[in-house]
Order: structure tokens, then C-alpha cells, then sequence
């Protein structure tokens, strides 16, 4: 894609978030955000493999509720929920839908439940409030529930499964906007979520860029390998010519 059209996607972003009321995303990041969009998940987990040195895909079984609605890109909103005595306390959730209400919009929403696979991070009325507020998607590493009205609403998720519980009653929330360990992968505030059907890949913030210019240079490569493989029929000479795999 060229130069205009990636600014003209920039240009919208910040226009997105400035029609919603809220503080519009930084240009920097929405720059980011553009280009991220325009990679393959796969070659932005191998990107993170090769700048960071660390693993930034997050577990298998973190999928998409709906399997169309399964792409999307944003700078982190983060939550911890776990389990507690003290649950029947007033707003036990409070932190975790504080954290909803003050999220700009183009962010996504990244909930941690701790030890309670079964229990919900998200349901009808945090996705609608998400939605609302224009926010990318949400990735909870735990189970979500009113799946019929979050598929109506158009709104993305990843969850760790489906469930019809409710977490009131039986957690708290305890942290926002702080780093979390969300399905086998630590998540701090603002670091890049790249989402689509190959799963949910964390991109460090502070390493952003470069991630991003070696994930487009994977994605570039294996075009060119694809009529190489088709003209020679073979894999081997294609790894052999452009040493990627």
C-alpha cells in the first residue's frame, strides 16, 4: 500500500477517536496501528521472535467468538480479576470497569481472570460499553458469556472459552492499567495487540517500530516465495532462495 493511503488511514484513526469525545490516539501510534493492520499475524509473532528474543503469541486456545470478526489492532487497556474472600465487597469490579470507561477508542481491552477458567471476563454489557466507546476488541484470558448479544453488537472478542457464570460474588477485580500475564504472555499498557484467526500476538511498545518493519519484510519475502513454489514445485528451492521458512 502506498505512502497516501497509509496516511489517509492515519488521518482516520485520529478523526475516529476525535469524533467519540475522547483524548484522539497519538499520531505515532496510530501510524503503527495502521501498518500492524496491514500485516499477517504470523509474521508479527515471528517479528516479535526475532527482535525481542521472547515468545509474544499468546496461548492456542485463545480464540475468537466469531471467527469473521477475528482481526483487529490496538494499543493495550489492561485488567486483573482474581479470587477473593472479600468478593461480596461494594463494586467488586469496579477497577476492571473503570478501566473500560477511561480506555480511548482504537484500544483493546485486555482482561486477566486469574486461576478461574470457568469464571467470565467479559459479557454483554462490558461489550456494549467497549463498542460504545469504540474500542478495537478485547482479548480475555478467561471465559466470556452472552456470546449471541456480543456477536449482535459486531464487537470482537477472544476468550479462553464460553461460559454462562458470573464472576460477582466470587472475584475482584485488583489491578488496572498495570502489566498481566494474559495467556502465557506479559501485557503492559499500550503494547501493541495484533489479533486475526492465527490467534493474538503482543507487540512490546517500546519495540514497535522495528517489530513492525521486520514483520512487513517477512510478509513481503513470502509473497515473493509463493510463485517460486508454484512455478518449481518445491518448498526446499524456495527456502534455499530466500532462507525463510
Amino acid at each position: 500500500m502506498n505512502q497516501m493511503m497509509n496516511r489517509k488511514i492515519v488521518i482516520a484513526i485520529v478523526l475516529f477517536t476525535g469524533a467519540l469525545g475522547d483524548r484522539a490516539m497519538p499520531a505515532e501510534l496510530a501510524e503503527l496501528v495502521a501498518g500492524f493492520q496491514k500485516t499477517t499475524v504470523a509474521a508479527v509473532s515471528d517479528a516479535v521472535d526475532q527482535v525481542t528474543g521472547q515468545r509474544g503469541f499468546m496461548a492456542h486456545d485463545l480464540r475468537p467468538l466469531a471467527r469473521e470478526r477475528a482481526r483487529f489492532v490496538g494499543p493495550a487497556v489492561t485488567t486483573l480479576i482474581r479470587p477473593s474472600l472479600n468478593a461480596k465487597q461494594p463494586a467488586p469490579l469496579k477497577l476492571t470497569l473503570e478501566a473500560i470507561d477511561e480506555a480511548a477508542p482504537g484500544s483493546v481491552l485486555v482482561v486477566v481472570v486469574e486461576a478461574e477458567r470457568d469464571l467470565t471476563g467479559i459479557g454483554g454489557l462490558m461489550a456494549t460499553t467497549c463498542h460504545a466507546r469504540g474500542l478495537a476488541g478485547a482479548v480475555v484470558d478467561g471465559a466470556a458469556r452472552d456470546v449471541d448479544e456480543i456477536a449482535a453488537l459486531g464487537f470482537p472478542v477472544f476468550a479462553r472459552g464460553i461460559c454462562p457464570s458470573t464472576v460477582v460474588g466470587r472475584l475482584v477485580s485488583v489491578a488496572k492499567n498495570g502489566p498481566v500475564q494474559c495467556a502465557g504472555v506479559t501485557v503492559n499498557p499500550q503494547d501493541v495487540i495484533v489479533a486475526g484467526s492465527d490467534g493474538v500476538v503482543v507487540v512490546p511498545r517500546a519495540r514497535a517500530t522495528e517489530i513492525l518493519k521486520v514483520a512487513q519484510e517477512i510478509d513481503e519475502r513470502e509473497t515473493k516465495m509463493v510463485p517460486l513454489i508454484r512455478e518449481q514445485k518445491s518448498i526446499l528451492k524456495a527456502v534455499e532462495e530466500f532462507n525463510r521458512l
